[in-house]
């Protein structure tokens, strides 16, 4: 019937503890017109939806839950067709719209001297991290950054920050197979 005299004060809350593994890199080895370095940690996957295309995988972080997701296309010359997947790219990034705090854009040129775009989205959506990357002439790289879970994304910000740079570490290491 009586209590102990102590006053409880509430606990805040708590977050899992992440440990994040070195970050260490292996070539792709896979038959596919391009090829990178990608992390040690990851393994690849081709892409079997019903729309999938040759050359289309993920990078699959199974510890971590992250999917990279990668379309490629041949542009075969064709400058329309360039134009209309970085229209196209453009736009599923701007889908995000809805839920995002911002969408920041950078145009960088890769050690290769291709020219990539990324764009950091903000806020809680299904893709924080986009590219694409080109050659502008024969070749085109799509990606996006998922993660199959309802964690909120500021409980996974260290997760998105470490493929983050293993994705900037493909693009900078990304060779075309057939040069233009």
């Amino acid at each position: 019937m009586v209590a102990c005299g102590a006053e409880y004060t509430p606990k805040p809350k708590g977050y899992n503890r992440i440990d994040l593994p070195s970050q260490t890199y292996q070539q792709l080895q896979a038959e596919h017109p391009y090829t990178f370095e990608f992390s040690e940690h990851a393994k690849i996957r081709p892409d079997s939806s019903t729309i999938a295309q040759p050359h289309w995988i993920h990078i699959l972080y199974p510890g971590m839950g992250a999917d990279v997701q990668l379309t490629y296309k041949n542009l075969k010359g064709n400058t329309e067709a360039l134009n209309a997947m970085i229209e196209d790219a453009r736009k599923l990034t701007g889908k995000h719209q809805i839920k995002a705090y911002s969408i920041e854009e950078a145009e960088v040129r890769t050690p290769s001297g291709d020219i990539a775009s990324v764009f950091e989205l903000e806020g809680e959506v299904p893709s924080q991290f986009q590219f694409y990357v080109t050659d502008s002439t024969t070749h085109f790289l799509r990606g996006a950054l998922y993660f199959r879970t309802a964690t909120q994304n500021d409980s996974l910000a260290p997760i998105i920050e470490f493929v983050k740079k293993d994705i900037i570490h493909m693009l900078n290491t990304l060779q075309w197979k057939e040069k233009k």
